[in-house]
């Protein structure tokens, strides 16, 4: 297990005041999305305080949120880790977030509301404005965030609770699907068929295009693990 090494902040990454505890949550959630933690590292609580500019008591906050999210691992007396999934968790968790998808898609179809799927569909084009700047990481959170509209559209709080307990999980492993053109390129013209699916309302086809996206996602991912 590797002990985590001297981590460059970059001025934005600065926590501000307000928001104290979510902003932690962020900016150390996005270092572990992007690799600057990478799994099996140790955190180093003195060190991250500095980079992200704050005491303890929110970043140990932020770490018990992590922990939840399944990103972390807390060990008495040893203290926090950076989780590494195993290919076949990873695999698994594919399986039933392309099943969830799946079964949001016929209500969010039926239930959405025009003005929440032209919402949506706004969030996907400001994602393809990041894509073309080769902005990964903001890319991945719109990403993110329309497989969790969808899930949300589809107004079923079981489902929105447990798809969202999953997807924080295997984050780290999503971000590094998109690590080359070819493999970003195809994710973006799956989400493009998502959306005009949606806008159709077309519930077998946008289930359809779901489910392969995320077995598509294991082909991506496979390689890391």
């Amino acid at each position: 297990m590797q002990d985590a090494e001297t981590i460059a902040a970059p001025s934005t990454l600065k926590i501000a005041r307000r928001s104290l505890h979510a902003q932690v949550v962020v900016g150390l959630r996005d270092l572990i999305i992007e690799g600057t933690l990478p799994p099996g590292t140790r955190i180093n609580e003195a060190q991250l305080c500095e980079t992200l500019g704050v005491s303890r008591t929110p970043l140990r906050e932020a770490l018990k949120v992590l922990a939840s999210e399944g990103l972390v691992e807390l060990t008495p007396h040893r203290g926090a880790t950076v989780r590494r999934p195993t290919a076949n968790e990873v695999l698994d968790t594919l399986v039933v977030l392309g099943g969830l998808e799946a079964l949001a898609a016929e209500y969010a179809c039926r239930n959405a509301t025009p003005s929440e799927i032209a919402e949506l569909a706004a969030v996907h084009q400001r994602m393809l404005d990041f894509y073309r700047a080769q902005n990964r990481l903001e890319y991945f959170k719109l990403n993110q965030s329309i497989h969790s509209g969808i899930i949300r559209l589809a107004g079923n709080h079981t489902l929105i609770a447990l798809h969202d307990t999953l997807q924080a999980r295997i984050k780290r492993v999503r971000f590094m699907g998109n690590d080359r053109p070819e493999q970003w390129s195809n994710s973006i013209a799956e989400h493009e068929e998502m959306i005009a699916a949606l806008q159709a309302r077309d519930a077998v086809r946008l289930g359809a295009v779901l489910r392969l996206h995320m077995e598509n996602a294991w082909q991506r991912v496979r390689h890391a693990l």
